[in-house]
Protein backbone atom coordinates (compact mmCIF):
# COMPACT_ATOMS: atom_id res chain seq x y z
CA UNK A 1 0.00 0.00 0.00
CA UNK A 2 3.06 2.29 0.06
CA UNK A 3 3.12 2.49 -3.74
CA UNK A 4 1.10 5.11 -5.58
CA UNK A 5 -2.40 3.96 -6.57
CA UNK A 6 -3.06 3.52 -10.30
CA UNK A 7 -5.33 6.60 -10.43
CA UNK A 8 -5.05 10.07 -9.04
CA UNK A 9 -8.76 10.84 -9.34
CA UNK A 10 -11.78 8.52 -9.53
CA UNK A 11 -15.17 10.03 -10.37
CA UNK A 12 -18.45 8.28 -9.62
CA UNK A 13 -21.12 9.47 -12.04
CA UNK A 14 -20.88 10.66 -15.62
CA UNK A 15 -23.24 13.63 -15.65
CA UNK A 16 -22.26 17.27 -16.10
CA UNK A 17 -20.27 17.62 -12.88
CA UNK A 18 -18.41 14.34 -13.31
CA UNK A 19 -17.54 14.81 -16.97
CA UNK A 20 -16.45 18.44 -16.46
CA UNK A 21 -14.24 17.44 -13.52
CA UNK A 22 -12.71 14.56 -15.48
CA UNK A 23 -11.75 16.83 -18.39
CA UNK A 24 -10.13 19.39 -16.10
CA UNK A 25 -8.27 16.63 -14.26
CA UNK A 26 -6.96 14.88 -17.36
CA UNK A 27 -5.81 18.17 -18.92
CA UNK A 28 -3.80 18.86 -15.77
CA UNK A 29 -2.00 15.56 -16.25
CA UNK A 30 -3.75 13.49 -13.60
CA UNK A 31 -4.62 9.84 -14.17
CA UNK A 32 -8.40 9.96 -14.15
CA UNK A 33 -11.12 7.30 -14.25
CA UNK A 34 -14.87 7.92 -14.46
CA UNK A 35 -17.63 5.41 -13.74
CA UNK A 36 -21.07 5.73 -15.36
CA UNK A 37 -23.78 3.13 -14.88
CA UNK A 38 -25.50 3.96 -18.23
CA UNK A 39 -24.14 4.03 -21.79
CA UNK A 40 -23.87 7.28 -23.75
CA UNK A 41 -25.97 8.78 -25.19
CA UNK A 42 -28.97 8.48 -22.90
CA UNK A 43 -31.85 10.62 -21.64
CA UNK A 44 -32.23 11.75 -18.04
CA UNK A 45 -34.74 13.83 -16.12
CA UNK A 46 -33.59 17.44 -16.41
CA UNK A 47 -35.05 20.83 -17.35
CA UNK A 48 -32.28 21.22 -19.98
CA UNK A 49 -31.94 24.97 -19.52
CA UNK A 50 -28.46 26.33 -18.71
CA UNK A 51 -27.81 29.83 -17.41
CA UNK A 52 -25.38 31.87 -19.49
CA UNK A 53 -23.04 31.94 -16.50
CA UNK A 54 -21.76 28.56 -17.79
CA UNK A 55 -21.30 29.53 -21.47
CA UNK A 56 -17.58 30.36 -21.39
CA UNK A 57 -16.74 27.42 -19.13
CA UNK A 58 -18.43 24.93 -21.44
CA UNK A 59 -16.69 26.40 -24.46
CA UNK A 60 -13.35 26.13 -22.65
CA UNK A 61 -14.09 22.45 -22.01
CA UNK A 62 -14.49 22.01 -25.78
CA UNK A 63 -18.23 22.29 -26.46
CA UNK A 64 -18.60 24.50 -29.59
CA UNK A 65 -21.68 26.33 -28.31
CA UNK A 66 -21.22 29.31 -30.63
CA UNK A 67 -21.42 27.02 -33.66
CA UNK A 68 -24.42 24.95 -32.51
CA UNK A 69 -27.21 27.52 -33.12
CA UNK A 70 -28.84 26.71 -29.79
CA UNK A 71 -32.01 28.54 -28.68
CA UNK A 72 -31.22 31.60 -26.59
CA UNK A 73 -33.68 32.09 -23.74
CA UNK A 74 -34.20 35.61 -22.41
CA UNK A 75 -37.68 35.59 -20.80
CA UNK A 76 -39.49 33.63 -18.13
CA UNK A 77 -43.22 33.11 -17.71
CA UNK A 78 -44.78 31.76 -14.51
CA UNK A 79 -48.44 30.74 -14.31
CA UNK A 80 -50.61 29.84 -11.34
CA UNK A 81 -52.99 26.85 -11.38
CA UNK A 82 -55.90 29.20 -12.13
CA UNK A 83 -54.17 30.62 -15.22
CA UNK A 84 -52.91 33.91 -13.80
CA UNK A 85 -49.38 34.58 -14.95
CA UNK A 86 -46.44 36.95 -15.08
CA UNK A 87 -43.71 37.37 -17.69
CA UNK A 88 -40.31 38.84 -16.92
CA UNK A 89 -36.92 39.23 -18.61
CA UNK A 90 -34.12 36.95 -17.43
CA UNK A 91 -31.27 39.35 -16.54
CA UNK A 92 -28.48 37.01 -17.65
CA UNK A 93 -30.52 34.60 -19.76
CA UNK A 94 -29.62 31.10 -20.81
CA UNK A 95 -29.77 28.52 -23.56
CA UNK A 96 -31.35 25.15 -24.20
CA UNK A 97 -29.59 21.87 -24.96
CA UNK A 98 -30.60 18.28 -24.17
CA UNK A 99 -28.61 16.16 -21.76
CA UNK A 100 -28.72 13.43 -24.41
CA UNK A 101 -26.56 15.66 -26.63
CA UNK A 102 -24.46 17.53 -24.08
CA UNK A 103 -23.40 14.59 -21.92
CA UNK A 104 -22.38 12.55 -24.97
CA UNK A 105 -20.30 15.46 -26.31
CA UNK A 106 -18.54 15.88 -22.97
CA UNK A 107 -17.91 12.12 -22.72
CA UNK A 108 -16.25 12.23 -26.15
CA UNK A 109 -14.00 15.10 -25.06
CA UNK A 110 -13.11 13.24 -21.85
CA UNK A 111 -12.03 10.16 -23.78
CA UNK A 112 -9.90 12.25 -26.14
CA UNK A 113 -8.21 13.88 -23.16
CA UNK A 114 -7.26 10.46 -21.80
CA UNK A 115 -9.94 9.86 -19.18
CA UNK A 116 -10.76 6.19 -18.64
CA UNK A 117 -14.53 6.33 -19.13
CA UNK A 118 -16.07 3.12 -17.79
CA UNK A 119 -19.68 2.93 -18.97
CA UNK A 120 -22.25 0.37 -17.84
CA UNK A 121 -20.41 0.19 -14.51
CA UNK A 122 -22.09 0.49 -11.12
CA UNK A 123 -20.09 1.52 -8.05
CA UNK A 124 -21.12 -0.59 -5.07
CA UNK A 125 -18.97 0.97 -2.35
CA UNK A 126 -15.99 3.23 -1.63
CA UNK A 127 -13.63 2.53 1.27
CA UNK A 128 -11.05 5.04 2.55
CA UNK A 129 -7.94 3.66 4.22
CA UNK A 130 -4.25 4.53 4.45
CA UNK A 131 -4.81 7.92 2.78
CA UNK A 132 -6.30 6.43 -0.37
CA UNK A 133 -9.53 4.88 -1.63
CA UNK A 134 -10.62 1.49 -2.86
CA UNK A 135 -13.58 1.73 -5.24
CA UNK A 136 -15.66 -1.44 -5.54
CA UNK A 137 -17.70 -1.85 -8.75
CA UNK A 138 -19.74 -4.60 -10.36
CA UNK A 139 -16.73 -5.16 -12.65
CA UNK A 140 -13.94 -5.23 -10.11
CA UNK A 141 -12.09 -2.82 -7.84
CA UNK A 142 -9.43 -0.14 -8.18
CA UNK A 143 -7.53 2.39 -6.07
CA UNK A 144 -7.30 6.16 -6.26
CA UNK A 145 -5.87 9.04 -4.25
CA UNK A 146 -9.01 11.19 -4.59
CA UNK A 147 -12.64 10.22 -5.16
CA UNK A 148 -15.40 12.60 -6.25
CA UNK A 149 -19.08 11.68 -6.02
CA UNK A 150 -21.07 13.16 -8.88
CA UNK A 151 -23.84 10.57 -8.85
CA UNK A 152 -26.84 12.88 -8.99
CA UNK A 153 -29.99 13.27 -6.95
CA UNK A 154 -29.98 9.95 -5.11
CA UNK A 155 -27.89 6.81 -5.46
CA UNK A 156 -27.25 3.48 -3.79
CA UNK A 157 -24.20 5.06 -2.13
CA UNK A 158 -26.36 7.71 -0.43
CA UNK A 159 -28.35 4.91 1.20
CA UNK A 160 -25.29 2.76 1.97
CA UNK A 161 -23.53 5.66 3.65
CA UNK A 162 -26.74 6.51 5.55
CA UNK A 163 -26.59 10.15 4.53
CA UNK A 164 -28.88 12.29 6.64
CA UNK A 165 -31.21 13.39 3.85
CA UNK A 166 -32.10 9.75 3.08
CA UNK A 167 -33.40 9.31 6.64
CA UNK A 168 -35.70 12.35 6.65
CA UNK A 169 -39.40 11.68 7.08
CA UNK A 170 -41.67 12.71 4.22
CA UNK A 171 -41.95 16.52 4.18
CA UNK A 172 -42.41 19.45 1.78
CA UNK A 173 -38.81 19.17 0.57
CA UNK A 174 -38.56 15.49 -0.31
CA UNK A 175 -40.35 12.52 -1.86
CA UNK A 176 -40.81 14.16 -5.25
CA UNK A 177 -41.12 12.53 -8.66
CA UNK A 178 -39.64 14.02 -11.84
CA UNK A 179 -41.05 13.34 -15.33
CA UNK A 180 -39.58 14.47 -18.66
CA UNK A 181 -40.67 14.37 -22.31
CA UNK A 182 -39.28 15.80 -25.54
CA UNK A 183 -42.02 17.34 -27.62
CA UNK A 184 -42.71 19.56 -30.61
CA UNK A 185 -45.06 22.49 -30.12
CA UNK A 186 -45.63 26.07 -31.18
CA UNK A 187 -43.99 28.06 -28.40
CA UNK A 188 -41.71 31.12 -28.31
CA UNK A 189 -38.10 29.96 -28.53
CA UNK A 190 -36.82 32.70 -26.24
CA UNK A 191 -39.27 31.93 -23.42
CA UNK A 192 -38.99 29.42 -20.59
CA UNK A 193 -42.37 28.79 -18.96
CA UNK A 194 -43.11 27.41 -15.49
CA UNK A 195 -46.72 26.32 -15.08
CA UNK A 196 -47.93 25.48 -11.59
CA UNK A 197 -50.49 22.87 -10.62
CA UNK A 198 -51.56 21.27 -7.37
CA UNK A 199 -48.43 20.04 -5.57
CA UNK A 200 -46.10 20.61 -8.50
CA UNK A 201 -44.96 22.63 -11.48
CA UNK A 202 -44.02 21.99 -15.11
CA UNK A 203 -41.29 23.66 -17.17
CA UNK A 204 -41.22 24.00 -20.95
CA UNK A 205 -38.33 25.42 -23.01
CA UNK A 206 -36.70 24.90 -26.38
CA UNK A 207 -33.63 22.73 -26.96
CA UNK A 208 -31.75 21.81 -30.14
CA UNK A 209 -33.37 20.73 -33.44
CA UNK A 210 -36.54 22.74 -32.75
CA UNK A 211 -37.55 20.34 -29.99
CA UNK A 212 -38.81 21.30 -26.55
CA UNK A 213 -38.12 19.85 -23.14
CA UNK A 214 -41.22 19.36 -21.01
CA UNK A 215 -40.24 18.44 -17.48
CA UNK A 216 -42.37 18.50 -14.36
CA UNK A 217 -42.02 17.82 -10.67
CA UNK A 218 -44.80 16.50 -8.48
CA UNK A 219 -45.29 14.61 -5.25
CA UNK A 220 -45.39 10.84 -4.98
CA UNK A 221 -48.74 11.34 -3.27
CA UNK A 222 -50.18 12.94 -6.44
CA UNK A 223 -49.27 9.81 -8.40
CA UNK A 224 -50.56 7.51 -5.69
CA UNK A 225 -53.93 9.26 -5.76
CA UNK A 226 -54.08 8.53 -9.49
CA UNK A 227 -53.30 4.81 -9.27
CA UNK A 228 -49.61 5.53 -9.95
CA UNK A 229 -50.63 6.26 -13.55
CA UNK A 230 -48.65 9.19 -14.98
CA UNK A 231 -51.10 9.88 -17.80
CA UNK A 232 -54.05 9.84 -15.40
CA UNK A 233 -52.29 12.27 -13.06
CA UNK A 234 -51.54 14.57 -15.99
CA UNK A 235 -55.19 14.58 -16.97
CA UNK A 236 -56.63 14.98 -13.47
CA UNK A 237 -54.08 17.37 -11.95
CA UNK A 238 -51.71 19.06 -14.40
CA UNK A 239 -54.34 19.89 -17.00
CA UNK A 240 -56.36 21.87 -14.47
CA UNK A 241 -53.94 24.66 -15.36
CA UNK A 242 -55.28 26.06 -18.69
CA UNK A 243 -51.78 26.50 -20.10
CA UNK A 244 -50.94 22.87 -19.42
CA UNK A 245 -54.28 21.70 -20.79
CA UNK A 246 -53.48 23.39 -24.10
CA UNK A 247 -49.89 22.15 -24.06
CA UNK A 248 -50.71 18.49 -23.44
CA UNK A 249 -53.60 18.60 -25.92
CA UNK A 250 -51.62 20.04 -28.84
CA UNK A 251 -48.03 18.83 -28.39
CA UNK A 252 -46.44 16.08 -30.45
CA UNK A 253 -44.71 13.74 -28.00
CA UNK A 254 -41.47 12.40 -29.46
CA UNK A 255 -41.17 9.22 -27.43
CA UNK A 256 -43.87 6.97 -26.11
CA UNK A 257 -42.92 6.85 -22.45
CA UNK A 258 -41.43 9.64 -20.36
CA UNK A 259 -38.14 9.49 -18.49
CA UNK A 260 -38.82 9.43 -14.75
CA UNK A 261 -37.01 9.59 -11.43
CA UNK A 262 -38.44 9.18 -7.93
CA UNK A 263 -37.56 10.04 -4.33
CA UNK A 264 -36.08 13.43 -5.16
CA UNK A 265 -35.08 15.43 -2.07
CA UNK A 266 -34.29 19.13 -1.64
CA UNK A 267 -33.25 18.70 1.98
CA UNK A 268 -29.83 20.02 2.97
CA UNK A 269 -26.89 17.75 2.12
CA UNK A 270 -23.22 17.58 3.02
CA UNK A 271 -20.49 18.33 0.50
CA UNK A 272 -18.03 15.74 1.83
CA UNK A 273 -18.91 12.22 2.94
CA UNK A 274 -16.33 9.62 4.03
CA UNK A 275 -13.61 11.88 2.52
CA UNK A 276 -15.39 11.79 -0.87
CA UNK A 277 -15.95 15.24 -2.40
CA UNK A 278 -19.56 15.55 -3.55
CA UNK A 279 -20.46 17.75 -6.52
CA UNK A 280 -23.66 18.67 -8.34
CA UNK A 281 -26.96 17.30 -7.08
CA UNK A 282 -25.06 14.92 -4.78
CA UNK A 283 -23.87 17.97 -2.80
CA UNK A 284 -27.16 19.85 -2.77
CA UNK A 285 -30.08 20.14 -5.14
CA UNK A 286 -31.62 23.48 -6.02
CA UNK A 287 -35.33 23.39 -6.80
CA UNK A 288 -35.88 23.11 -10.58
CA UNK A 289 -38.11 26.21 -10.65
CA UNK A 290 -34.89 28.20 -10.07
CA UNK A 291 -33.55 26.86 -13.38
CA UNK A 292 -29.93 26.71 -12.30
CA UNK A 293 -29.00 23.13 -11.39
CA UNK A 294 -26.93 22.49 -14.51
CA UNK A 295 -24.80 25.62 -14.01
CA UNK A 296 -24.29 24.72 -10.35
CA UNK A 297 -23.02 21.27 -11.33
CA UNK A 298 -20.55 22.74 -13.82
CA UNK A 299 -19.36 25.49 -11.47
CA UNK A 300 -19.07 22.98 -8.63
CA UNK A 301 -16.70 20.86 -10.71
CA UNK A 302 -14.41 23.86 -11.12
CA UNK A 303 -14.45 24.63 -7.40
CA UNK A 304 -13.67 21.00 -6.56
CA UNK A 305 -10.87 20.73 -9.10
CA UNK A 306 -9.11 23.80 -7.68
CA UNK A 307 -8.88 22.10 -4.28
CA UNK A 308 -8.06 18.65 -5.67
CA UNK A 309 -5.27 20.15 -7.76
CA UNK A 310 -3.70 21.82 -4.72
CA UNK A 311 -3.94 18.57 -2.75
CA UNK A 312 -2.35 16.41 -5.45
CA UNK A 313 0.44 18.98 -5.90
CA UNK A 314 1.09 18.72 -2.16
CA UNK A 315 0.38 22.35 -1.29
CA UNK A 316 -2.52 21.45 1.05
CA UNK A 317 -3.43 18.31 2.99
CA UNK A 318 -6.62 16.28 2.67
CA UNK A 319 -8.31 17.98 5.61
CA UNK A 320 -7.70 21.41 4.09
CA UNK A 321 -8.92 20.22 0.69
CA UNK A 322 -12.20 19.05 2.19
CA UNK A 323 -12.69 22.14 4.35
CA UNK A 324 -11.86 24.64 1.64
CA UNK A 325 -14.08 22.92 -0.91
CA UNK A 326 -17.00 22.94 1.54
CA UNK A 327 -16.44 26.62 2.28
CA UNK A 328 -16.25 27.56 -1.41
CA UNK A 329 -19.35 25.52 -2.20
CA UNK A 330 -21.31 27.23 0.58
CA UNK A 331 -20.05 30.66 -0.48
CA UNK A 332 -21.22 30.25 -4.07
CA UNK A 333 -24.36 28.13 -3.65
CA UNK A 334 -25.62 28.31 -0.07
CA UNK A 335 -27.85 31.36 -0.55
CA UNK A 336 -29.28 29.97 -3.81
CA UNK A 337 -30.40 26.74 -2.15
CA UNK A 338 -31.98 28.53 0.80
CA UNK A 339 -33.91 30.78 -1.62
CA UNK A 340 -34.95 27.75 -3.66
CA UNK A 341 -36.29 25.96 -0.58
CA UNK A 342 -38.34 29.03 0.37
CA UNK A 343 -39.77 29.42 -3.14
CA UNK A 344 -40.52 25.69 -3.25
CA UNK A 345 -42.95 26.15 -0.35
CA UNK A 346 -44.89 28.75 -2.35
CA UNK A 347 -45.14 26.92 -5.64
CA UNK A 348 -47.42 23.92 -5.94
CA UNK A 349 -49.83 25.35 -3.39
CA UNK A 350 -52.65 26.96 -5.37
CA UNK A 351 -53.41 29.70 -2.83
CA UNK A 352 -49.76 30.64 -2.19
CA UNK A 353 -48.88 30.56 -5.90
CA UNK A 354 -51.77 32.85 -6.78
CA UNK A 355 -50.76 35.15 -3.92
CA UNK A 356 -47.07 35.28 -4.91
CA UNK A 357 -47.84 36.02 -8.57
CA UNK A 358 -50.31 38.75 -7.57
CA UNK A 359 -47.68 40.19 -5.23
CA UNK A 360 -44.79 40.18 -7.71
CA UNK A 361 -46.63 41.25 -10.90
CA UNK A 362 -46.89 44.99 -10.07
CA UNK A 363 -43.24 45.09 -8.88
CA UNK A 364 -40.84 43.99 -11.66
CA UNK A 365 -37.81 44.91 -9.54
CA UNK A 366 -38.91 42.35 -6.95
CA UNK A 367 -39.03 39.68 -9.65
CA UNK A 368 -35.53 40.67 -10.82
CA UNK A 369 -34.27 40.45 -7.25
CA UNK A 370 -35.76 36.96 -6.69
CA UNK A 371 -34.18 35.72 -9.92
CA UNK A 372 -30.80 37.17 -8.92
CA UNK A 373 -30.90 35.24 -5.64
CA UNK A 374 -30.96 31.92 -7.52
CA UNK A 375 -28.27 32.70 -10.13
CA UNK A 376 -24.59 33.55 -10.11
CA UNK A 377 -22.09 35.29 -12.35
CA UNK A 378 -20.03 33.83 -15.21
CA UNK A 379 -17.16 31.70 -13.91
Amino acid sequence: MSQSPPYDIAIIGGGLAGLALSIQSARAGYKTILFEREKYPFHKVCGEYISHESWNFLQDLGIPLSDMHLPQISRVMISAPNGKYIEHPLPLGGFGISRYTLDALLAGIARREGVQVREDTRVMDVVYRNNRFVVFTNKGEMESMVVAGTFGKRSNLDVKWKRQFTKKRVNKLNHYVGVKYHIRITHPGDLIALHNFKNGYCGISQIEDNKYCLCYLTTAQNLHRNKNDIRLAEKNILMKNPFLEQLFSTAQFLYEEPVTISRISFNKKTQVENHVLLIGDAAGMITPLCGNGMSMALHGSKLAFEQINDFLKGTINRFDMEQQYTQQWEKHFGRRLITGRILQRFFGNAYLTNFLISLVKPFPKLATYLISLTHGQPF
